[in-house]
């Protein structure tokens, strides 16, 4: 299964995010956890160079309203909202993207690397739960400490008590309008490895 889109056009973006968010769904089922219910917070995209990045920004940003890019680990990040959320079942859409450049500090997939999941204020009891079968826990913020099961092809769900998009709030941040890091790469076209995508 592709899970890199061709292109970063809507349409493209949006068919291959239904099969990966598919993908990722069916692969909590495996393990016991049912996702398919829970409010999606984001879908992260992670590319090999920061050229590859502002291609994929600069077509992204055509159909969102605001991307709210700041530096995090020594790079930018965008989290752009999507005009019209990309829909992936009745009443659930994906109304963010995580757009991640290099560096990588350690082997991630390119392309749809993750989808996280909001659970809400059960998010400690969902710990709990499924605590034997997730890789471990992220510790990011005050307001931001994900659990996530990293899979064989090195793509991942996360599971959030709160949504990405509501995390930046949190932190004091605003969505509004298109906004950029001041910042520049040594290497525009240096790529951490070659872990690509099928």
């Amino acid at each position: 299964m592709t899970r890199e889109p061709g292109g970063f056009e809507r349409d493209d973006l949006a068919s291959a995010a239904r099969a990966f968010t598919a993908q990722q769904i069916a692969r909590c089922a495996a393990l016991g956890i049912d996702a398919s219910g829970y409010r999606i917070s984001h879908l992260a995209i992670r590319t090999r160079t920061w050229n590859d990045y502002v291609a994929a920004r600069d077509a992204i940003e055509s159909y969102s309203t605001a991307n709210l890019e700041n530096v995090w680990n020594g790079r930018p990040i965008s989290k752009l909202v999507l005009a019209e959320p990309i829909e992936i079942a009745e009443g659930i859409g994906i109304p963010l993207i995580e757009l991640i450049p290099p560096f990588h500090q350690r082997v991630y997939r390119m392309g749809l690397e993750h989808v996280g999941f909001v659970v809400g204020p059960e998010h400690q009891a969902f710990i709990e739960r499924h605590r034997e079968v997730l890789t471990g826990q992220q510790f990011q913020s005050r307001f931001c400490a994900p659990v996530y099961r990293l899979f064989d092809d090195y793509t991942h769900v996360k599971f959030y008590e709160t949504s990405l998009g509501d995390v930046c709030r949190l932190e004091g941040a605003a969505f509004d309008g298109i906004v950029h890091a001041d910042w520049q790469p040594a290497d525009p076209d240096a790529g951490p490895y070659e872990i690509g995508c099928d």
